[in-house]
């Protein structure tokens, strides 16, 4: 994807410029998007580092909102022209569409699954009787609980926050013996050969939307938005959509314990199908709803969106709505 910029692009245009979080994770997301951007546009791109409530608060992340609180400040920023587009990752972004602003993007995903840094190079199912296992999202801890008694494991999920690095620190210093992070943020920040395991979605279902990005700008700058549809990529967009839209039938937010992963399948050049997995459960795992449904690739966002509300509603009916209070860790 490499364009070739314009005479009035490289005559000078300002640079756009890219909102971004602080953290490593997003100055590493939002460097990536940044090279994408600037080949599809001929324009340079800038980093303006904004700092949002979830970077500050020391709260646990289910008892403030959810990864939605990382979103607001730059959602803000875009709508007072502050910043031209703004990176997220999806997973934190509320299913509801913001007035103003327009979803632009959604490049290619990186690997969606949960991965696993525990003490000793040690796999799940090796980790010793009463395993501390820190995360901080209730659905990996409902899944982790129903996963280690599926095994006849005795483990404790600990509420953790903090970056990669602090979490990782957890497992190192000996306080935890192990931590479940996203894989495609391990990518992308150079560590994923930290993982002792990746886990199976058979087993730990991701969030909705983990390790896809979003690309948001203003809903009135329709020329960047025309741009940046260029780096959008069709399947990751149909999947994610999918998995939104079961979330949001579910009437669940970004804290809640959901669990969804839509799988593109074919033969290894074509794709035919597509299915979609969603899990609801209690925090100790003893009650989980799990369900799926496979069909023919959505030809749209829309016929996506259809998927997924298809399948929130075959799990309400099969006790889902009872597990939606279950966030607190």
């Amino acid at each position: 994807m490499n364009a070739t910029p314009s005479p009035a692009a490289s005559g000078g245009a300002p640079p756009l410029r890219l909102g971004t979080r602080r953290s490593a994770l997003a100055m590493a997301q939002s460097g990536l998007v940044a090279d994408l951007v600037r080949d599809v546009t001929g324009r340079p791109v800038e980093l303006v580092e904004i700092t949002t409530y979830g970077d500050t608060s020391r709260e646990h992340l289910a008892q403030i909102g959810g990864a939605g609180v990382f979103v607001s400040a730059l959602r803000e920023a875009l709508l007072r022209g502050e910043i031209d587009l703004a990176v997220h990752s999806l997973k934190d972004l509320p299913t509801a569409e913001p007035e103003g602003l327009a979803l632009a993007a959604v490049p290619r995903r990186e690997d969606p699954r949960d991965a696993l840094i525990a003490r000793d190079g040690l796999t799940f199912a090796q980790l010793p009787p009463g395993a501390r296992i820190g995360t901080g999202s209730p659905r990996r801890a409902a899944q982790l609980n129903a996963w280690a008694r599926s095994l006849g494991l005795d483990i404790e999920t600990v509420p953790i926050r903090g970056n990669v690095g602090t979490r990782i620190g957890y497992v190192r210093s000996g306080r935890l013996d192990a931590v479940v992070l996203a894989a495609a943020g391990l990518t992308r920040l150079g560590r994923i050969g930290e993982a002792t395991e990746l886990l199976d979605a058979d087993h730990v279902l991701p969030a909705p939307g983990q390790g896809a990005l979003a690309v948001e700008c203003a809903a009135s700058s329709a020329a960047l938005a025309a741009r940046l549809a260029e780096i959008d990529d069709p399947y990751t967009r149909v999947a994610v959509t999918a998995e939104r839209s079961l979330l949001a039938a579910l009437e669940a937010g970004c804290s809640a314990p959901v669990g969804a992963l839509a799988d593109l399948l074919g033969d290894g050049q074509v794709v035919t199908e597509m299915r979609l997995r969603g899990v609801v459960g209690t925090l100790d795992g003893t009650t989980l709803v799990q369900l799926s449904t496979t069909g023919p690739v959505p030809a749209s966002p829309g016929d996506a969106a259809d998927l997924g509300r298809v399948l929130a509603a075959e799990m309400l009916a099969k006790g889902a709505a009872g597990l939606m209070g279950e966030r607190a860790l």
